[in-house]
């Protein structure tokens, strides 16, 4: 079948058309059909979601942006409250709450049953950002005396209502930790196998406070589909699984972008972000910047003389805080990286430090010697000029290489967002170095 997409939606709603709707919408996957209604308006959003078949409504909905789902809280009656907020999984409904004002948070507890409203309230007690914030209670427990008989008549009794089956987690009376089994291997084992046996008991886990950039780590380190979460007493509370990890690496990656290009976060999509917002977050950073820029004004304001009294020098101003400002970038950039992918860490800071030294004096020396060429060749016979700019443009590359790898280090070490020392940073900082560098140098050689 042909996906349905928002303006064959739109045709039939005007038509009318509703048996047409609950036919052919439900043919579609969650996450698409999801994304249609996100191009409706609200107002045919909250028809054709009452349209959906009940059983894949909290799916779907879960998939819908915070706007949308909050027109549809505001639209639906009570029940339809309380049936879909029961059947969305925890971690879904708990970040779902958060971005709702208060009177319908409200709205939507009261109609929750007593369980679930229990444990949402659990989860909305996490700091935001953490493992607790964005795992699952919706998880397989079995008992370490248990056959393997025994566990697959659980399994079948429960597995309905989790999120994931495939990896089952052993605890004890007192909902301690104590080790995990795959479906695989029960599947491998006999009948009468008790799981203490054959389960895992070298556990890899995270606590309930461990920041969820930590926990996206572990999942690619080890290769995860799914993460136990434990409180301070190691007692098992919940699971992340893979697809709330996809969401932080893209919410990370998108916040560190951001940073980078210095402007505010913003979780809002770019077509769904008003001009205002927009504005606001990229207005600060600018304003930051074009203030400290004014440092680069007052270096060129100190050595007036100099290209007064030689005016060509002016001209290689351009190329010098460019070139510095883009080899800044390169390190900088590299760096951050490394550390988004736990390859750096601060305990490294000395070895960055040589290695951007060794890369710097490389690719200083090669672009000094070029310029230093084409510099002969636009303006024979100034070999003193030549050289002058091209000695200003080596150090300027290895003052902007070096220092664009050690200050997202030095933002780390005093627990600062690293993706805060990026290219703009980074440029505003060598510019006025570099200026300062190179007037140094023309007043020791041509004055």
């Amino acid at each position: 079948m042909e996906i349905m997409d928002s303006r064959d939606l739109e045709q039939l709603l005007r038509n009318k058309d509703f048996k047409t709707i609950r036919t052919e919408l439900p043919l579609m996957r969650d996450a698409d059909i999801a994304f249609v209604i996100e191009d409706l308006s609200p107002e045919n959003a909250i028809l054709v979601f009452r349209t959906l078949p009940k059983d894949r409504a909290a799916e779907i909905f879960a998939y819908l942006a915070s706007e949308m789902q909050e027109h549809i809280i505001g639209a639906i009656t009570d029940q339809e409250v309380g049936s879909l907020i029961n059947q969305l999984y925890v971690d879904d409904a708990a970040d779902f709450l958060e971005e709702l004002p208060a009177n319908m948070v409200k709205r939507v507890l009261k109609n929750a049953s007593p369980e679930t409203r229990a444990l949402i309230n659990e989860f909305l007690q996490y700091p935001p950002e953490s493992a607790g914030s964005i795992m699952t209670a919706e998880f397989v427990d079995l008992k370490k005396d248990m056959t393997v008989a025994q566990a697959f008549t659980r399994i079948r009794r429960i597995a309905i209502d989790k999120e994931t089956v495939y990896t089952c987690y052993v605890i004890d009376a007192n909902r301690h930790l104590e080790g995990v089994i795959t479906v695989k291997r029960l599947f491998l084992a006999t009948d009468e196998t008790v799981l203490d046996d054959i389960m895992e008991t070298n556990v890899i886990y995270a606590y309930t406070t461990d920041d969820q950039e930590e926990v996206a780590q572990l999942f690619a380190k080890y290769d995860l589909l799914s993460l136990p979460i434990v409180d301070h007493e190691h007692r098992l509370v919940g699971i992340v699984t893979v697809d709330d990890v996809v969401e932080v690496i893209h919410q990370e990656a998108t916040e560190d972008f951001q940073k980078m290009a210095a402007m505010a976060p913003s979780e809002k999509p770019y077509l769904r972000t008003s001009v205002f917002s927009l504005a606001k977050h990229r207005i600060t950073w600018l304003m930051i910047l074009m203030i400290s820029a004014m440092i680069t004004g007052g270096v060129l304001a100190k050595y007036e003389a100099a290209f007064i009294a030689l005016p060509l020098l002016v001209t290689f101003i351009p190329m010098l805080t460019d070139t510095g400002g883009n080899a800044g970038s390169q390190s900088s950039t590299l760096v951050i990286r490394g550390m988004a992918l736990n390859e750096i860490s601060t305990k490294d800071f000395g070895k960055v430090f040589l290695k951007e030294l060794a890369v710097s004096l490389l690719v200083g020396l090669a672009l000094s010697i070029v310029n230093f060429g084409r510099l002969l060749l636009m303006y024979p016979g100034e070999y003193m000029i030549a050289f002058t700019v091209s000695l200003a443009l080596y150090f300027t590359v290895v003052l902007a290489k070096t220092v664009g790898g050690i200050l997202p280090l030095v933002a780390k070490l005093f627990n600062t967002d690293p993706a805060i020392m990026a290219a703009p940073v980074i440029t505003t900082i060598v510019d006025a170095f570099s200026l300062i560098i190179y007037f140094k140098i023309v007043e020791a050689l041509l004055f």
